[in-house]
């Protein structure tokens, strides 16, 4: 498990533009990296519309919002597209920085879908704050206070 205060795993993932991303990327900036089950799913859109709709607040006091799930590339390009989302998302196939975050996994109708988790890393790769089982509506906000709280 992953524990708060202890560095994030590296990862290496394709965002919807098939451009390689790794946590160094983001060094220097706060990160929110929030993992959803499914794209073009209700919670995952509301959440996608939400971090585009505030990715100004979040870039003003710097953070970066980056989203995950085992989703393809191609698949979240197509999300993207559809819902005009100027966020990026990471296509963590092979589930390899899930298992490494140690995300829970719940069924759904029989599948197996990895939770709606969001992790707060700061500027230094370090973990500060995890939340699982995340709803959706108003989250960006709760992270934005949470976050500007802790620098």
């Amino acid at each position: 498990m992953l524990e708060v205060g202890t560095p994030f795993p590296n990862f290496q993932l394709q965002n919807q533009d098939n451009q390689t991303r790794n946590l160094r990327d983001y060094a220097g900036k706060w990160l929110v990296l929030y993992i959803y089950p499914k794209d073009d799913t209700p919670g995952c859109t509301i959440q996608g519309k939400s971090f585009t709709a505030t990715k100004a607040e979040f870039e003003r006091a710097g953070i970066n919002v980056v989203g995950v799930s085992q989703d393809g590339v191609e698949s979240h390009k197509n999300f993207c597209n559809k819902f005009s989302f100027t966020i990026e998302l990471l296509a963590d196939t092979n589930a390899t920085l899930l298992k490494a975050a140690s995300v829970g996994q719940s069924d759904y109708k029989g599948t197996l879908y990895w939770d709606r988790t969001t992790f707060v890393i700061d500027p230094n790769g370090i973990l500060r704050k995890m939340y699982h089982k995340v709803n959706p509506d108003g989250h960006e906000q709760t992270l934005l206070k949470d976050i500007q709280a802790m620098h």
